[in-house]
């Protein structure tokens, strides 16, 4: 229970009764438990869905959803997907990477990085069939948070501090094995083999991200386990919104 609200307590921000103190490693193998706070956030958007959409038109109403996701993860993987693009931008040495990661402005990149991001999973979201609508908004966040997992495990890191090693140092084959079981359980919520796919879509996206940001920066950092976060989102409910129209899966 206690890794669980560390694991909350750093998604979200949603106050908890008291501080969970935690000691070295905690972080890490907290990460067991991230694919469940992301099953969290999806029942608080089912829930807000429930109550907005006999009031508002699908495209506001899923606007609005989105807007709570956001709102309550205190958009911390949107920094993170801001802060690569424009480290990207910049086309310049690891360092010089480095370091336009960790200024906290907001370049012209990183805000069309934001908005396009934001835009993307919008849209997703209102493709998605209203028969797959809840188990979408409860999968896309968990898929995503088990894409954390999936890259830090194992991974090198990219600076010697910072969250992105803290939360490398304790993650292992336990807390990734656990978050895999999580993660395709919630999958299963979509009939038959439906919700495989865009489980196999996340592995295959998490994998070259990984990829390429231990090639261009020798490991990775928080920011890019944010941006593969962010993109993973969007690639989910893009997946999701497609396989009625693909053929692959029927509702």
């Amino acid at each position: 229970m206690r890794l669980f609200l560390i694991a909350f307590q750093f998604l979200t921000i949603i106050p908890l009764p008291g501080a969970v103190r935690h000691e070295a490693g905690d972080l890490g193998r907290s990460t067991l438990f991230f694919p469940l706070v992301g099953v969290v956030i999806g029942a608080l958007m089912v829930g807000a869905n429930w109550l907005l959409s006999p009031l508002l038109a699908r495209p506001l109403c899923d606007a609005l959803l989105i807007t709570v996701a956001t709102v309550v993860t205190g958009a911390l993987h949107l920094d993170g997907l801001s802060d690569v693009c424009d480290g990207l931008a910049a086309r310049g040495s690891r360092e010089r990477f480095l370091e336009i990661m960790k200024d906290s402005r907001v370049g012209a990149v990183g805000a069309v990085a934001l908005v396009l991001g934001l835009l993307l999973k919008w849209q997703a979201l209102v493709a998605v069939p209203d028969g797959l609508k809840w188990q979408a908004l409860l999968i896309f966040p968990t898929v995503a948070r088990f894409g954390q997992v999936l890259t830090m495990t194992g991974a090198r890191r990219a600076k010697a501090d910072g969250l992105g090693a803290a939360f490398t140092e304790g993650t292992g084959v336990l807390t990734l094995t656990g978050a895999g079981v999580i993660t395709t359980t919630a999958c299963l919520l979509l009939p038959g083999a439906g919700g495989l796919i865009p489980l196999v879509a996340l592995l295959l996206c998490t994998a070259a991200g990984r990829w390429f940001f231990q090639a261009k920066l020798g490991g990775l950092t928080g920011d890019t386990i944010g941006c593969l976060s962010e993109l993973n989102e969007i690639l989910a409910l893009t997946v999701m919104s497609a396989l009625p129209v693909s053929g692959l899966f029927h509702y």
